[in-house]
């Protein structure tokens, strides 16, 4: 893969001048003016999914900590007092952009398949284990890599004491948090499903004297502030070696349908820090995670996009522009995207400006689903070496987004997650464990061609999870933005930007749009927010297979800079908020 600067030079998706963009990029773009150079005089801000957690990077942001130190505090509340979505058991992504410099990195925290991992481990006499069964199951379970991405990410960019940025979480821990609605929402409906209620220790944490947890319930979890404490105090090793890491591997081992994780694999795990791609969209540029993320898909969604809308003004032609451009990329990402330390993906071919532009003139009718496309023979008349058999992958509804910006213009998008619903519903040290390897291709079949997103020993699955941000055409941030959702996090990510930049929306009136995802056969539309009947009754007029649906799991946290200020949003599709602070 090309270096950073290699591959924006490569690819550039603007498919018209200046002159002819629409005037809400060019608006947005002005009103951004420069944020390199002289003093930064717009503040700090913060977004995530939850007040405490929200709390805790504005404690980190008033002490002159970098959205670094912010984003660690946050995201290690987020692990106590949003168990469902995310933790230190699990395993994340993040972009940070350094303003001093302008330079963008991407650490990838993704969880890695322990040593014993086959392809087949979830095959059943030649039937694919159930989901559930699955999901809860030892073999689900990966090396968590959220404390070594905290560690990497603090040596290079923090600015605060490593045990600082732990502190508010492990306050909070002690004392205690009132429970909130969506996570006592959940226990009855998880707790009938899978395994939490029965499990001994999430049992008596979440199920206490046999009931769920109720809403407005003060919570504490002493075990939790511990093991924060021993990570503050003695790094990194804490976690990845001894007792924890023995206790991490004793859980995944356990049955029923234990895994094969050992405290070899723990030790073992290292973050890897992998290129950033950027795509051109107008005068803007699109930043983004590569694999094992899905981050491309943003930019693939947003060229074909543009060249799908062609010269309409008409809001309905842009939202089946937007369909059409999602039915592509969806079906590029799900054929070629998987671990690049393990398989070839073609990234750069598929976000080529000339391929973008044959791939959305690949004319099909609103009630058929597009296949993959094949760049090397648009691009070089050579069929790409390798065509991966047809994914299987199901990912579910977890994670959570956090959007940072700190007094120095510094930002960073980190995208979290468990996977599902409280991970594997397995425990240690006070925090769940993920059931990330469920996020692989399950289903095997010896006979059929393999799969990019296969599963194998140390590989990380392909994820989703796609934190982005936009710059201006000076390098400047201007955006700052991601979600959670499983499979539908680039739709999600993607209806953020397209809404800031040519919808003519707020931060707030884009994420509050109703979400629109397009994977597959059909499309899904969020009928329950305004104007969602609408789109959907003309999708459907149009011969699209339209599914209504009554609520997304999205939870975009998003940031655009203005001339003077920084506007921030919160999805409220779930609890998150957004604060701003000023430090002289």
């Amino acid at each position: 893969m090309k270096p950073f600067h290699a591959i924006a030079a490569v690819i550039f998706i603007a498919a018209c001048s200046p002159a002819e963009i629409p005037n809400t990029a060019t608006t947005v773009e002005a009103q951004a003016g420069s944020s390199s150079g002289g003093s930064w005089n717009r503040g700090a801000i913060a977004a995530a999914a939850n007040p405490h957690a929200v709390a805790a990077a504005i404690e980190m942001l008033e002490k002159g900590g970098h959205a670094v130190d912010a984003s660690i505090a946050a995201h290690a509340v987020l692990g106590l007092v949003e168990p469902q979505s995310s933790g230190i058991g699990g395993g994340a992504f993040m972009l940070i952009y350094e303003r001093a410099n302008q330079e963008l990195t991407f650490l990838d925290g993704r969880e890695t398949a322990p040593s014993g991992a086959t392809v087949d481990m979830f095959m059943r006499n030649g039937e694919v284990l159930g989901y559930i069964d699955a999901w809860q199951s030892g073999l689900s379970v990966g090396v968590p890599g959220a404390i070594a991405l905290y560690k990497s990410a603090h040596d290079n960019h923090g600015k605060l004491p490593w045990a600082d940025v732990f502190q508010p979480a492990i306050r909070l821990a002690e004392e205690g948090y009132e429970v909130t609605p969506r996570t006592a929402n959940n226990l009855p409906w998880v707790g009938e499903r899978g395994r939490l209620d029965e499990n001994p220790a999430t049992a008596a944490y979440f199920y206490p004297g046999g009931k769920p947890l109720q809403i407005g319930h003060l919570l504490k979890n002493p075990e939790y502030a511990a093991t924060l404490t021993r990570i503050a105090n003695e790094g990194i090793d804490a976690f990845y070696k001894g007792k924890i890491a023995a206790a991490i591997a004793k859980a995944a081992q356990d049955p029923p349908n234990g895994g094969t994780l050992t405290v070899e694999d723990i030790a073992n795990y290292r973050v890897a820090k992998r290129d950033v791609v950027c795509g051109a969209f107008r005068i803007l540029k699109i930043c983004t995670t590569t694999p094992p993320s899905s981050g491309g898909a943003q930019i693939m969604i947003a060229g074909l996009y543009d060249h799908l809308i062609g010269e309409t003004t008409s809001q309905d032609d842009k939202i089946a522009a937007f369909v059409d451009a999602q039915r592509l990329a969806y079906a590029d990402r799900d054929h070629y995207f998987g671990d690049p330390d393990s398989v070839e993906v073609p990234l750069d071919d598929l976000l080529n400006p000339a391929y973008l532009e044959h791939r959305a003139t690949e004319r099909f009718a609103p009630g058929a689903t597009p296949t993959h496309g094949d760049p090397g023979n648009v691009l070089r008349n050579e069929p790409v070496a390798h065509l991966w058999g047809e994914d299987t992958t199901e990912e579910p509804f977890g994670t959570t987004h956090l959007s940072i910006i700190d007094n120095e213009g510094n930002a960073v998008a980190l995208t979290a997650t468990v996977e599902a619903w409280f991970g594997s519903s397995r425990w240690a040290g006070g925090f769940l464990l993920n059931n990330q390897m469920t996020d692989f291709a399950r289903e095997y079949d010896p006979d059929a061609p393999p799969v990019a997103n296969a599963i194998g020993p140390g590989r990380r699955p392909r994820s989703s999870m796609s934190p982005t941000m936009v710059l201006d055409q000076d390098g400047n941030v201007l955006m700052v933005t991601g979600s959670p959702g499983g499979n539908s996090i680039p739709a999600y990510v993607s209806k953020s930007i397209i809404g800031v930049l040519d919808w003519d929306m707020s931060a707030q009136e884009a994420v509050d749009f109703p979400n629109i995802v397009a994977r597959g056969e059909r499309v899904r539309v969020e009928v329950n927010v305004e104007p969602g009947k609408a789109i959907a009754a003309d999708l459907a007029e149009r011969g699209y297979p339209v599914q209504e649906r009554d609520g997304e799991n999205s939870g975009l946290h998003v940031i655009v800079v203005r001339p003077d200020t920084l506007e921030g949003a919160a999805d409220k599709r779930r609890e998150g908020i957004v604060r701003t602070t000023s430090v002289n």
